[in-house]
């Protein structure tokens, strides 16, 4: 089997998709450092502690998907996408036993000798491979509502199901929206896309009443300005390091809300950081460059032949698009709060390591454009 893009013909790959993602992994490097290094001064007397473990765990991981990711050959992602899903369903259930880690009453990472990661984030990937796999597939009427629409909410619903128990609500929220967008583009019905919209919401808001933190988010961000002490707090400070960046900001490193008053400054809060000390032009500048990476996916799928690879982009470029909105939405206070990690900026190895891999495989596609 011909598996990687060299013994195949193809192109020169997409520039801008290759430099908007470089751009993003060393922007976010290099703000990590900023925010971190006084919390890291702190906790383990490095000031760099958190960039080195980022730079192992994450930016290595990434580089390394991202090479074989973009030599890998798209299309034999078809002939895996089963065996891919299922083995993140698995890794998504070992959270539960023995191999797991519980933080702060989450349990979504596991630990495999010295390596801790978040099989959440892993999950991204194969699950948009499935769907787009699935749909995809022009034999497939997903037209139909017991053919198409029944099981599309059965799979959706189960991932759903596994990541609310961890808790992971806002991935739930992040990947089940990212699959409406690939089942809609691969010719779903309106109605149906409206009738699964309504569910999601009405499973939303009875799970967050029946879970006290939940609902307390959604009454925080309805009633901002009560218990600015306690469950306002971390909206409040993000809000006040926004505001204090002006137009130009305060200067890389110089954020004061960072040290004492930003509440996880590192990861949730990071795009506060960025306002602050670079200002709403510093800000203006990563929206465009994330805007530009999703906007080229989009762009280029419509270009290319196959089906499958028209989903990849579009889910891709998706789950990008959504998950930057949903972080700089909820620390800007336009949603309730989240907790989602800024695609490429954010702290976590798992998730840029991810992130890096998906753009690798946006840039195998874009050869065959």
């Amino acid at each position: 089997m011909r598996l990687f893009s060299h013994r195949i013909n193809g192109h020169a790959p997409d520039y801008l998709i290759v430099f908007g993602t470089f751009f993003l992994v060393i922007f976010g490097l290099i703000m990590l450092t900023s925010a971190s290094s006084d919390l890291g001064q702190l906790k383990f007397n490095d000031s760099y502690f958190y960039l080195k473990h980022q730079l192992l765990y994450g930016f290595l991981v990434g580089l390394i998907g991202f090479w074989l990711t973009s030599k890998f050959y798209y299309r034999h992602y078809q002939n895996l996408a089963i065996l891919l899903l299922m083995a993140a369903l698995v890794m998504l259930i070992l959270v539960f036993t023995p191999m797991g880690v519980t933080s702060g009453n989450a349990s979504r990472w596991i630990k495999i000798g010295p390596i801790t990661f978040q099989p959440s984030e892993a999950l991204k990937i194969p699950f948009i491979i499935y769907l787009a796999s699935w749909l995809g597939n022009k034999s497939y009427r997903q037209k139909n509502f017991f053919s198409g629409f029944v099981p599309f909410l059965i799979i959706t619903g189960f991932i759903g199901f596994l990541l609310i128990l961890q808790p992971s609500t806002s991935t739930t929220a992040i990947l089940s929206a990212t699959a409406l967008i690939i089942y809609f583009k691969s010719g779903a019905k309106i109605s149906y896309i409206i009738y699964a919209i309504l569910l999601g919401l009405a499973l939303f808001l009875l799970i967050s009443y029946l879970t006290p933190y939940r609902w307390t988010r959604i009454k925080t961000f309805f009633n901002p300005t009560e218990n600015l002490r306690t469950t306002s707090y971390q909206l409040n400070q993000a809000l006040i390091a926004i505001g204090s960046g002006g137009l130009t900001g305060v200067g890389y490193g110089k954020s004061t809300t960072k040290i004492h008053y930003l509440p996880q400054p590192i990861d949730d809060s990071i795009f506060a950081v960025i306002a602050e000390e670079l200002g709403f032009i510093g800000s203006v500048i990563l929206i465009l460059v994330l805007a530009t990476v999703v906007i080229r996916s989009f762009l280029l799928s419509r270009k290319i032949s196959d089906e499958f690879g028209q989903l990849l982009l579009i889910g891709f470029g998706s789950l990008i698009a959504i998950q930057a909105f949903m972080h700089i939405g909820a620390i800007s206070g336009l949603i309730p709060l989240t907790g989602v990690p800024l695609p490429f900026i954010s702290y976590g190895g798992t998730a840029l390591a991810i992130f890096m891999t998906i753009s690798g495989i946006m840039v195998n596609i874009s050869k065959y454009t």
